[in-house]
């Protein structure tokens, strides 16, 4: 592949790593409402008729759980094989925000569209709209965090970051509370529908999306590069990742940790999705509670973030992973017996404690890991594809075993297992080590 001049890109300006931070405040309210929060619960309810929580979707009869959680799946399984192509034809274009825009716009009208989703007679529209709001936020963030190193230097980049990260969370928060009240108030604007004020917060989820980006696309580069690629652009981002699967061949400890990576991030990701849901259908929790456990979750993640970061300091990053995925296995266990609302918080309190711990240490010690060379970005996208086809796997198991067993409790017994052969991995590659530091090499 070759490169021509492009651009002149301006690294560390304020006003755009602002613009770039706000993409955060934007989208992040499709997260905690919609697959966390509200959405889940409103699915729920609107999918049960007469004590009945079977659905048919083409022509087809599921646990409606079991449909929404293979749904989810699928997105993301679309986002893992789309990524490299539109990765690369934007590389050619060198308009990585067009691309971007285009999948912004996509999330925030299938939220949008959810206002429309009213009863099971509407189920395959909701099921759609999920479907493209995921694959809308999915792909986004791909072009999103490509770029954080476009538009500052090295030095700035944890700071920048973690930036981007608290705009999400106040916005999202704000946005969350006030869909809360209009919810538990209905009766104060007047409205006895029980679907409409869920479904307003569906639309006004897509909108706050929709409008605050565009703060984002005003200030931001329309590529990320200074100099546009040009060349066989078409397959170049599955070269890339044919590339980092060939080294993986002779890298024995960076291999068996993303294989290790794999499984117990499909446990992570299918608890962060599926908890809302599993605390109505099984433990009857009201939108209230759950709601205000998540916002909980959210506190208690970023206090689990710092703590994690203090372990892996400590003791090592291999050890500190390791006693993140002992929890979540302690997690899964005390999980299958919860009857109670009190036993779904203490449950919640541990889940937020290693949630955001986790994610952030996987990706730290995966770039300790890589080795130095020009493929970085290669090996990230690697990184990525391999997330997005656990959450893929993760979902759409989970689905099926709710599907065929009627209860998401017996789809915890999964989870269980993935979390152990994670865990079996990563004391393998512990095996293999003489000493951590914190420090990890190649081998």
């Amino acid at each position: 592949m070759s490169i021509h001049r492009h651009t002149t890109i301006s690294k560390n300006d304020k006003r755009t790593i602002n613009a770039w931070a706000m993409y955060d405040w934007a989208n992040s309210v499709y997260v905690l409402s919609i697959t966390s929060a509200i959405f889940p619960v409103y699915y729920n309810s609107v999918t049960k008729v007469n004590d009945s929580t079977i659905v048919e979707v083409l022509g087809m009869k599921f646990e409606n759980t079991g449909i929404y959680s293979i749904n989810l799946g699928i997105a993301f399984g679309i986002v893992a094989l789309i990524s490299p192509f539109v990765s690369s034809i934007a590389d050619y274009m060198g308009n990585h925000r067009a691309f971007m825009r285009f999948f912004c716009y996509m999330g925030a009208l299938g939220c949008v569209g959810l206002y429309f989703f009213d009863s099971v007679a509407t189920l395959h529209w909701g099921l759609f709209c999920t479907l493209i709001a995921t694959v809308g936020y999915a792909g986004s963030i791909v072009f999103y965090n490509s770029y954080l190193p476009a538009i500052v230097t090295e030095d700035q980049m944890d700071a920048v970051s973690a930036k981007g990260f608290s705009y999400g969370y106040f916005g999202s928060t704000l946005l969350l509370i006030l869909n809360l009240v209009m919810i538990m108030k209905k009766e104060a604007f007047g409205v006895t529908d029980s679907t409409l004020m869920p479904r307003i917060s569906f639309m006004m989820t897509g909108l706050w999306w929709l409008g605050f980006s565009q703060i984002t696309f005003s200030r931001l580069p329309k590529g990320i590069y200074e100099e546009q690629k040009t060349g066989h652009y078409l397959l170049n981002g599955y070269h890339e990742l044919q590339k980092v699967w060939h080294y993986l061949k002779s890298a024995v400890q960076l291999r068996t940790f993303l294989l290790s990576f794999f499984f117990y991030i499909m446990g992570v990701q299918t608890v962060m999705f599926m908890a809302a849901s599993f605390g109505e259908k099984e433990v009857h929790l009201s939108v209230t509670q759950l709601i205000v456990t998540i916002l909980l979750l959210q506190f208690l993640g970023i206090l689990g973030a710092y703590i994690f970061s203090w372990l892996s300091n400590r003791l090592g990053n291999f050890k500190a992973l390791t006693i993140a995925i002992v929890t979540w296995i302690f997690i899964c266990l005390g999980a299958f017996f919860i009857q109670t609302p009190m036993h779904f918080y203490i449950a919640a309190f541990f889940i937020g404690l290693v949630m955001g711990g986790i994610q952030s240490l996987s990706r730290s010690t995966y770039s300790k890991m890589i080795p130095q060379t020009e493929n970085n970005a290669g090996f990230f996208s690697f990184y990525d594809v391999c997330e997005k086809l656990a959450m893929m796997c993760g979902l759409v198991l989970w689905g099926v075993l709710d599907n065929i067993t009627g209860s998401m409790r017996n789809a915890i017994t999964a989870l269980f297992i993935w979390f152990v052969i994670g865990l079996s991995l990563m004391l393998w590659i512990q095996r293999r080590k003489n000493q951590y530091d914190g420090q990890i090499s190649m081998p």
